[in-house]
C-alpha cells in the first residue's frame, strides 16, 4: 500500500467529506437500519449547509485520510461547546472514524485514531471521548484496546430510531 496522508478538511473539500461521510456511514451501518431512517440521517446530518457550518465553527474539525488522490477514510473531532454531550473544556470528543469498507483492516482507522490523540495532546485535554452503538462491536474492541473504557450511556436518534450508544472515555 502506499502512503497514507491525514490532512485537514480544507473548505474547498467540503463536497469531499459529504461523499465519505455518507458513504462510509452507509457502508458501516445500512444492513442493520431502515432505509428510510438511513436516507433521514444522512440527509440531516451530511448536508452541505451543515458540514459548511461544522466547517466554519472552529470548534470542530475533520481530517481526510487520503491514499494518493483517494479519500478513503476521515475523523471528526469536537471541543468545547461543539461537542455533542459533555461540552468539557477539558475535553476532546471524536465524534467520527470512518474508513472506507475496502479499507478495513489496514490500520487506516488506527491512523485517524493517533492523529485525533495528537491533537488531544496538544490541546492539553484531560480526557478523550466518544459514543458508539452498542451493536457495533468492532468499534467497541477498537476504542477498547486503545485505552477506552465505558462510562455511560446516550440515546442516539437515527431518523425515527432511538439507539443506545456506549459513550467511552479515555484519560490522558
Amino acid at each position: 500500500m502506499n502512503t497514507i496522508r491525514i490532512k485537514r478538511v480544507a473548505p474547498n473539500g467540503l463536497h469531499l467529506l459529504q461523499k465519505i461521510g455518507r458513504q462510509t456511514f452507509r457502508e458501516t451501518f445500512a444492513a442493520a437500519n431502515s432505509e428510510e431512517n438511513m436516507t433521514k440521517y444522512l440527509e440531516k446530518s451530511f448536508s452541505l449547509e451543515k458540514l459548511a457550518d461544522e466547517l466554519d465553527e472552529g470548534s470542530s474539525e475533520f481530517y481526510f485520510a487520503a491514499l494518493d488522490d483517494l479519500i478513503i477514510g476521515y475523523l471528526k473531532l469536537n471541543s468545547g461547546q461543539s461537542q455533542t454531550e459533555l461540552q468539557d473544556q477539558k475535553a476532546l470528543e471524536i465524534e467520527r472514524i470512518y474508513v472506507l469498507k475496502e479499507f478495513h483492516g489496514k490500520a487506516v482507522g488506527q491512523m485517524l485514531f493517533e492523529k485525533a490523540m495528537q491533537i488531544a495532546r496538544q490541546m492539553k485535554v484531560d480526557f478523550v471521548w466518544l459514543g458508539v452503538w452498542e451493536e457495533n462491536t468492532q468499534a467497541i474492541r477498537f476504542y477498547e484496546k486503545n485505552g477506552f473504557q465505558e462510562f455511560d450511556r446516550h440515546i442516539f436518534r437515527l431518523g425515527n430510531d432511538e439507539q443506545t450508544d456506549i459513550m467511552m472515555k479515555l484519560h490522558l
